[in-house]
C-alpha cells in the first residue's frame, strides 16, 4: 500500500507501513551494473550530473542476498567524506520471500533507525532496499572470539534487547490479505507449495497468547513450505514437525525477559553483521572502548533471549561451523555479566543488577539466563537446518546449503541425544553407550 507524494523532484511513492520510498524498479544479477546504477540515480538525480565517477563494491560475505556498496567519486573528497554519503543496494535472493517477510523487515529496519540501532533506510526497491552505509571493518569469526570485541557485542546486544519494543502483527491470526499474499510467494518459489487456512491457523497457533510473528512461528511456518516431492521429504517434513511441537512444548514458555519471555531479537548475529566501529580499530586491546553495530535484520522477530544468545555463540565457529572455537563455560558466562549489565542499564537507566527484581537480583538472574543458553544450545541447529533445506530448493547461490543443512541438524541431534541421556541415562535413551559429540563436550568445558 503505497500514497505518492508530489514534491520538487518529481512524483515519489511511498511504503505507508514504514513511511519509505518506493522505487519501482529491480535489480538484475544478470546486468549488475546497469540495474543498480538506475537504482542509484533514481534515488539521487545529482549524483548524475555531479562531478565524480559512480563506483560499485561488491560485498561477498552473504550466503542469501547480492549486497553493492554505491559510491559517488566526488574530486577532493576525504574516504571518510565519501563513505558518509555512500549507500548500501541488498538485492534479495532468489525465491527468499518464502523464507522472510520482506515487509516485515523493512518495518524492522526502519523501527531500529528510530533508535539509532540501524542506518537509515533511504528506500525500498522491487527486489531489495536501498540505505546508509555504516563505515567500520566487518568482523571476521575470529574477531567475535576476540573479548573486546566479544564483550561490545554483549553490550549492544543487551542495548538492543531492553530498548527495541516487539511489534506484533493485529490480530492473533493472519487476515486473509496476508493469506493470499502467503500463497502467492509459496506458489512462486515452490510450485505446488501454497499455505491452506487451517495451515495457517497452525502456524499462528502453534505459541497461544504470544506475539506474532516469533521464533517459533516463524520455523513452523518454514516447516509448512518444505518439499516433499519424495517419500523421503515427506518423512522429514514429518520428524521436524514433531521435532518443533516438542521443543516448542518444552521450551515455548522459558521464563526469559521482556514480556512473554521474548524480546526483539536479531537472530542472525554472525559475524558478517557485525561491524566494528572505526574508532574502536585503534584500540583493540581496551575492551571497553570498542564499540559495534549490527546489521541486516531480515531475521529480526520477537524470540527469547536464550536462543539470541545460543544462536550467537554457535556463530563463533563460522560457516564451517568449527565446534573447537565455541565459547566455554566461563567465556558464556562473563558474555552473559556484561550483557545483563547493559540491559540493565538500558532498560531502567541503572548498570547495577541487585536491584532486578523483587524477587530475583542480579546473580540469580545471571544464573538463570545462563541456564536458559544452556538448553537452547541445540535449537539454532534445528533453526538454520530447516532454513538450508528451503535454501537448497530455491537458491541460485553457489553454497552447499544441503551438506549445511545436515551439519546443523547434526546439531541439535547432538543436543537432543545429550538432553536425553541426562534425563533418562543410557539405556532409556539410546540402549548402548556412545561418545559425547565433540559439539557437546565444548560447550560443557569451563
Amino acid at each position: 500500500m503505497a500514497y505518492t507524494n508530489n514534491t520538487t523532484a518529481g512524483m515519489k511513492e511511498y511504503d505507508v507501513s514504514t513511511n519509505v520510498r518506493h522505487i519501482h524498479l529491480s535489480y538484475n544479477p544478470a546486468d549488475s551494473h546497469t540495474t543498480a546504477l538506475r537504482l542509484i540515480l533514481t534515488l539521487f538525480p545529482d549524483w548524475e550530473c555531479a562531478e565524480g565517477n559512480v563506483e560499485f563494491v561488491r560485498f561477498t560475505d552473504g550466503i542469501t542476498n547480492t549486497l553493492l556498496k554505491a559510491v559517488k567519486r566526488r574530486p577532493g573528497y576525504t574516504e571518510e567524506q565519501i563513505d558518509q554519503e555512500s549507500v548500501l543496494l541488498r538485492a534479495y535472493g532468489s525465491g527468499t520471500d518464502v523464507l522472510i517477510d520482506r515487509q516485515r523487515e523493512a518495518a524492522s529496519h526502519s523501527l531500529l533507525a528510530q533508535y539509532n540501532l540501524a542506518p537509515p533506510l533511504l528506500a525500498r526497491f522491487q527486489n531489495g532496499l536501498l540505505y546508509r552505509f555504516i563505515r567500520g571493518q566487518v568482523c571476521t569469526p575470529e574477531d567475535l572470539r576476540r573479548e573486546n570485541v566479544s564483550r561490545a557485542v554483549a553490550r549492544r546486544l543487551g542495548e538492543w534487547h531492553a530498548r527495541v519494543p516487539i511489534v506484533a502483527d493485529k490480530g492473533t491470526l493472519m487476515t486473509k490479505k496476508d493469506e493470499h499474499e502467503i500463497d502467492d510467494r509459496l506458489s512462486r518459489s515452490i510450485p505446488n507449495r501454497t499455505l491452506s487456512k487451517q495451515v495457517i491457523k497452525a502456524i499462528n497457533a502453534i505459541t497461544p497468547g504470544k506475539p506474532i510473528p516469533n521464533l517459533w512461528t516463524v520455523m513452523q511456518k518454514w516447516i509448512h513450505a518444505l518439499p516433499t516431492v519424495t517419500e523421503a521429504e515427506e518423512e522429514r517434513k514429518s520428524v521436524l514437525q514433531n521435532e518443533l511441537v516438542r521443543t516448542v512444548a518444552e521450551l515455548g514458555d522459558t521464563l526469559g525477559l521482556g514480556n512473554d519471555g521474548l524480546v526483539f531479537g536479531h537472530c542472525d548475529l554472525l559475524s558478517g553483521n557485525v561491524i566494528i566501529h572505526p574508532e574502536s580499530l585503534s584500540s583493540l586491546h581496551q575492551p571497553k572502548d570498542t564499540t559495534v553495530s549490527f546489521i541486516d535484520y531480515e531475521y529480526a522477530t520477537a524470540c527469547p533471549p536464550a536462543f539470541e544468545l545460543a544462536n550467537h555463540f554457535a556463530e563463533w565457529g563460522g560457516l564451517s561451523c568449527d565446534v573447537s572455537v565455541l565459547p566455554t563455560r566461563s567465556v558464556r558466562r562473563a558474555f552473559l555479566r556484561e550483557y545483563l549489565e547493559s540491559y540493565t542499564c538500558h532498560s531502567s537507566g541503572s548498570s547495577s543488577l541487585s536491584h532486578w527484581s523483587e524477587n530475583e537480583n542480579g546473580e540469580e538472574l545471571e544464573r538463570r539466563l545462563f541456564a536458559e543458553v544452556d538448553r537452547f544450545r541445540g535449537i539454532p541447529g534445528l533453526f538454520w537446518g530447516i532454513w538450508a533445506l528451503i535454501q537448497h530448493t530455491i537458491s541460485q547461490i553457489d553454497f552447499d546449503y544441503a551438506g549445511y543443512a545436515e551439519v546443523r541438524l547434526g546439531e541439535y541431534w547432538a543436543w537432543r541425544g545429550q538432553e536425553e541421556r541426562k534425563k533418562y541415562g543410557v539405556e532409556r535413551s539410546s540402549g548402548i553407550e556412545r561418545e559425547v559429540p565433540e559439539r557437546e563436550r565444548r560447550w560443557a568445558s569451563e
